[in-house]
This record gives C-alpha cells, structure tokens and sequence, in this order.
C-alpha cells in the first residue's frame, strides 16, 4: 500500500538522459510504501503571463501533477553551469498565476553528469529557486552523481553496489523528509 506519493521532473527533454535513468533508478529504489510518478515537461511552451487566465492542457495537467504529490524530487543535468531552461520553464509555469504556485511541497534536488562534480552549480541554482518559492527543501543528503558507462541501465537497475546503496539511503532519506512535513 502506498502511503507517500512522489512526483518528479527530470531536467533534460531527452528520451535516453542519463538523468532519466537516475530518476528511474530512486523509483525502483524507493521505499515499498512509497510511489514515484513523472510530472511530464517536454511538451509545455514557454511561459507566457499572457495565458495566466487561460492555462493550455498541458499546464493544467502540470500543475495536477504538484497537486497529487506529497513531495516533489527535481532530477536535473547541468547545462552551461546552470538548470536547463525546459526545467526552469515548468518551474515558471508550476509558480504561476500570481497567488496559486504549485512549487510549495517538500522537495529534493539530485543530478548525474559524466562531470566529477556531478550537477553541483546547477543544483545550487535550482535550490535557490525553490527557495525563493518557499518550497521546503531538502538540503543533506546531497546527490552529485558521477555518471560513467553503464552505471544505470535503461530501465533503472544499478550496476554499481556503492552507487545503490547511496541511492537507496539518498531516497529514503527524502521520502523521511516528504512524511515528516505531510505530519505537520
């Protein structure tokens, strides 16, 4: 039985992103009680204060998706030093009309990059976004993941044991976080 619901974005529009992989990896990892589901991004236009009265589907569909979760987990790569801008745009439409932001859920920031310092500038980026938007926020443990060849397969297994076991605690420590704040 579920008892904590999850959602999460994952930063690059890629269908084979190794961050793609890393999210498929915690959800396989995930406490049993615990259900990780997508909040889909591809496909959302640029925001536009214009379109605040009258949200495209999508939008909508975005914003259902914080609404459902208890918690909400941002899988992000690193581009140019910062968050990549799709991610960064459905941060803007989730904050959006005036008044009604989604982003107010606990939430964590993990990241993998075939860089030795994992996605660490790109995450300090988006923690001080969720920051601003008052979303409780995660801080220890944090995740830089070194991405190397084969370290998650496609369907989200681990090769590496070390790299499992730290998975394993890094969720289960956010899903900790996520009941602790759905207690209050």
């Amino acid at each position: 039985m579920t008892s904590l619901r999850i959602g999460y974005l994952v930063g690059s529009l890629s269908a084979n992103s190794i961050n793609r992989k890393l999210a498929l990896a915690l959800k396989r990892l995930a406490p049993a009680d615990v259900e990780l589901f997508e909040i889909e991004i591809k496909d959302l236009p640029l925001y536009n204060h214009d379109l605040d009265g009258s949200y495209p589907e999508v939008a909508n569909v975005l914003k259902a998706g914080f609404a459902d979760a208890d918690g909400i987990l941002y899988v992000t790569p690193e581009y140019n030093r910062t968050i990549p801008g799709g991610l960064k745009n459905a941060i803007d439409w989730a904050s959006r009309p005036w008044g009604q932001s989604s982003l107010g859920k606990p939430s964590a920031v993990i990241g993998a990059s075939i860089g030795a310092v994992g996605t660490a500038v790109a995450q300090q980026h988006l923690k001080g976004v969720l920051n601003f938007s008052d979303a409780p926020l995660m801080n220890q443990p944090e995740g830089y993941i070194q991405f190397t060849e084969n370290l998650i397969t496609a369907d989200g297994e681990v090769t590496n044991e070390g790299t499992s076991d730290f998975l394993k605690m890094w969720i289960a420590q956010f899903s900790e976080f996520v009941a602790a704040h759905a207690a209050k």
